[in-house]
Order: structure tokens, then sequence, then C-alpha cells
């Protein structure tokens, strides 16, 4: 099933970027977690549209309700369903664009594919698609913090050339990362991302960037041998995620210019268990948790719909002029965030019930 995500935590997202609501299915979430619409909201929020200036003007409050799988404030252990109206829809904004398959985006592959397609706004392929990811992670990351003490916290890395270098993920919050709108814990180097995306909207273009996510107190032995190594799933959970172009775990490729007498992690006595003096593994040994911090980083192109002019053809070879009429992020890295820590909360979740089973 394309739209579903997970073994024993299994999350399906539905609905379009400008049908009547879009949502999710969680299925395998444990019985007894305490749960309102109020644990969710929040990753919502920090996701939503319109939040800055930096963010497309679409303007949604994307409130979750809860229609299923709890009952007094606690789950269930039946299915749970989260749905999110959609109340700024304008589907006429992308009348033209019906005949014409935007550069770069999925237009084309999925009218192939399908032979038809939800030509308003993207359809699935939106961005608006991950609201479902965003609530049933949000599930997840508070499922793996009260029982495990999981904390899972990402923040913008970089736009554009402008790096960020000196971040220390292993003592990063969320509060550092949210106090800047470009959510770059950074302060200086906030300020110049901010005034790039800001030129970059002015001249009706896009600009891409990395986020990089850390995960603490993740237990020894998540993950599964071969072919669903943790890293492995990670990647899955992150390269399935729209405009998504790179992932790197640890020392990713630039330990490619390491020796192994470099690279190699030296176990230590740490705390009454062994631990690893360097972190180049990126938490990850053999696909497995080896206790130390997860730490990889996601990179996101420029968002493929721009209002800059563009020369392309239309679904019938003839050249056309394409002005994108409808509402884009200029940079999609600071609402990325939120989507990059849930779906990674939805990818631990899985594996530690998998781990959980073993008995």
């Amino acid at each position: 099933m394309s739209s579903t995500f997970g073994t024993l935590y299994r999350v399906t997202t539905f609905g379009e970027s400008h049908c009547k609501g879009v949502g999710a299915i969680v299925d395998g979430c444990p019985a007894g977690l305490e749960l309102t619409e109020a644990d969710i909201q929040t990753q919502l929020t920090r996701r939503r549209p319109g939040q800055s200036t930096l963010t497309t003007p679409r303007d949604e409050a994307d409130q979750v309700t809860i229609y299923s799988g709890t009952e007094f404030g606690k789950t269930l252990g039946t299915p749970i369903m989260l749905l999110v109206n959609n109340k700024d829809q304008r589907p006429g904004d992308y009348g033209e664009m019906s005949k014409i398959p935007r550069p770069s985006h999925a237009d084309y592959t999925y009218q192939m594919k399908y032979g038809n397609r939800a030509s308003s706004g993207g359809g699935r392929s939106s961005a608006r698609e991950s609201i479902g990811r965003v609530a049933a992670g949000a599930i997840a990351e508070k499922w793996l913090k009260e029982t495990f003490g999981v904390e899972i916290v990402a923040c913008v890395s970089s736009v554009g050339d402008i790096v960020a270098s000196e971040i220390d993920p292993l003592g990063l919050t969320r509060e550092q990362v949210d106090a800047t709108l470009i959510r770059c814990p950074d302060r200086g180097l906030a300020d110049k991302m901010i005034d790039r995306v800001h030129q970059t909207l002015e001249k009706k273009d896009s600009i891409g960037g990395v986020v990089t996510c850390v995960c603490r107190n993740v237990p020894v032995g998540w993950g599964e041998p071969v072919f669903d190594k943790l890293e492995a799933k990670l990647a899955q959970a992150m390269m399935s995620l729209p405009a998504t172009k790179g992932f790197e775990i640890g020392s990713g490729f630039s330990g490619t210019c390491l020796n192994g007498s470099q690279h190699n992690d030296v176990f230590v006595q740490k705390e009454g268990r062994l631990g690893t003096l360097t972190n180049h593994s990126g938490g990850v040994q053999g696909g497995i948790s080896n206790g130390e911090p997860i730490l990889f980083r996601v990179a996101f192109k420029p968002v493929a719909t721009i209002g800059l002019a563009q020369e392309t053809v239309d679904f019938d070879g003839h050249p056309v002029t394409l002005e994108a009429k409808g509402r884009h992020d200029p940079c999609v890295v600071p609402r990325a965030v939120p989507i990059v820590e849930t779906m990674t909360a939805l990818a631990l979740m899985d594996l530690a019930l998998r781990q959980q089973a073993r008995g």
C-alpha cells in the first residue's frame, strides 16, 4: 500500500491539497496512552502554512480532530482516525496548469502513471499530504518520550550556501530552534538565511536547504538486520517526504575522506555501559541503535512551483510560458523541521514495538 508506512505502528495518510480534508488512520498504537487533540496540535501548528513571511500565504489553521480510537482522553488500542479540514482552497489558481506539466513537479509522472491526476496544487504530491504524517508522528513522539525518554529535535542547518556548521545538536532544544523564523539556532546565521529567503521570494524564485535531526536516549537494540536497518527505515521515511533529495547519517559523505583509523568509533565505559568515544556512526552500527545519539541530515531541493516565468511545453508538446499563480513556499526547510521530527518518530516507534515484540 503506497500510502501506508510501518509494520506494527501503521500509518495510512489520505487527502489531496485542495480536497475537503487531509489526515491519517493510525493502527497499532498501544492502549492507555493519554491523548487529546492538544497533544497533536503543537506540531501541526509548527508545520502550518501562513505562519511567517518565509512561508506560503495559504491561510490554514490546520486544526486536528480525533474521530476514533480514544475514550476519556486515552487510546483504546483501536484505529485512530485524525482529520484536518482544508478551508483555504483555491483550485482556480491552477486552471491553466491543468494542461501544463510544471517543471520538476510530479504533474507529468502522475499523469503518465495513472492516466489522471489532481491538477489543483499537486494533489497527493503536495506537501499538504504531510499533515497526516505529522499528526500520526506527534502521537508516536508522545509514546516514545513517555515510554523511553526519547527526544527528537530537528533544526535548519543550511539555506542555499549559508551553512550553520557550529550547531551542537546534542544540547539542542525546540525552544532554541523556534527562537528564529527560519528555525536555525545560530542567531547570526539565521538572520542571513532569512534575508536570503526574502531576496529569493522577491525574485519569484525558490531556494533549498538542509535539516539536521538528533534523536537522544534511544535504547540499544532498535533496528532489524539487513533490509530493515534503523538507518534504512529513517532513509525511507525521509526520502518519502516531498522535496527531499538527500539523506546522510553520522559522518555521511564526509566520512569517505577519512581513514578507518580516523573514522572508527572506539568503545569506552560510559555510566555503567559501553559507549563510543566519537559518533561517526551516527548512533547506528550494523543497522541497530548503539545507545549514542542518532544524528542525520536531510537535503531539501528548491520548491518546484515558482512565480518566475519559465519556458516549457504543455502536455501536447507545444511551447508555452508558465508563470505559476498558486501559493508556494520560497523555502520549505522552516516548515520541514516538524515534519522531519514526526516522520522520525514514526520510524522509531515502529522499530521500538518490533523490539518489544521479541520479548
